[in-house]
């Protein structure tokens, strides 16, 4: 097969792929976040605990990403044609795709969502925050970061679950890679297809990795003027007095010391 003969078919299976690992990205990542953060309110612990349904929730987590993909897509057949009104192509591939992607990334964001330090949980409920400041004011914007790396990790699985998908009739790079790589011998048109993958997976990683740490580094040096925020009290006594040049270590700790620690030393 010439590349002229190539061009075409891989041009077709790129936007394929793309519509499909797009699409139900897109839905994991709204249907996977609030049921992440339901399982940590939940929590025993937690600020909405309740174990009956953190435990339902959680075998429902289980029980989904437990499931091989490929079994998953035949045991929705039905399903996705009644939403869809096909089992074959693109459009058919994304209900499975972002089925079997949703407990993933909720599993990801209930990680990310614990890290989150329960001081700053304490200290809006103490102000009277809801339920919803917590998870609006602290628990998103405290796990941006890891939440960013946690939707690359999905999509870079998306890639890999659609290039399977493809083996059933889906379209995209793996129906390529299978039907003309493999069946008709196609080894060029196969190590092409794995490249272009490789490739496009290379680059989704590379930019996920670079707002992660982006938004890591903006998060780390605002974490201090939040703190000040939400404890007025302790952030007026931590105040730094003026410093004399040469004496910029020692100024913050004397301006937090008591009085009892500011008496001259005894001269023995």
């Amino acid at each position: 097969m010439t590349w002229s003969e190539m061009e075409p078919l891989l041009e077709q299976a790129c936007w394929d792929t793309l519509y499909m690992v797009g699409w139900s990205a897109l839905i994991a990542i709204v249907g996977g976040l609030p049921l992440g953060v339901l399982l940590v309110l939940t929590d025993r612990g937690g600020v909405l605990q309740n174990v009956v349904v953190n435990k339902v929730l959680g075998q429902i987590v289980n029980i989904a990403r437990s499931m091989p993909f490929i079994i998953l897509m035949v045991a929705l057949i039905s399903f996705t044609r009644w939403v869809v009104g096909t089992t074959i192509g693109p459009e058919a591939a994304i209900v499975p795709l972002a089925i079997g992607a949703i407990p993933f990334f909720a599993r990801l964001v209930e990680t990310s969502v614990r890290e989150v330090d329960g001081g700053l949980v304490e200290a809006v409920q103490s102000m009277g925050g809801s339920t919803w400041t917590v998870v609006r004011k602290v628990l998103l914007p405290e796990a941006l970061p890891s939440l960013i790396s946690s939707a690359t990790t999905t999509v870079v699985a998306l890639l890999g679950y659609s290039a399977m998908a493809g083996t059933v009739g889906a379209g995209g790079l793996g129906d390529l890679a299978i039907r003309y790589g493999y069946q008709r011998f196609e080894t060029d048109l196969m190590w092409i297809t794995v490249g272009i993958l490789a490739v496009v997976i290379s680059v989704i990683q590379f930019a996920g990795d670079v707002a992660a740490r982006g938004l890591s580094h903006r998060g780390r040096s605002s974490v201090a003027p939040r703190l000040v925020l939400l404890r007025p009290g302790r952030g007026a006594r931590s105040a730094p007095a003026p410093a004399a040049p040469g004496t910029a270590g020692t100024a913050g700790a004397s301006a937090d010391a008591e009085p009892a620690d500011t008496e001259p030393a005894k001269v023995p």
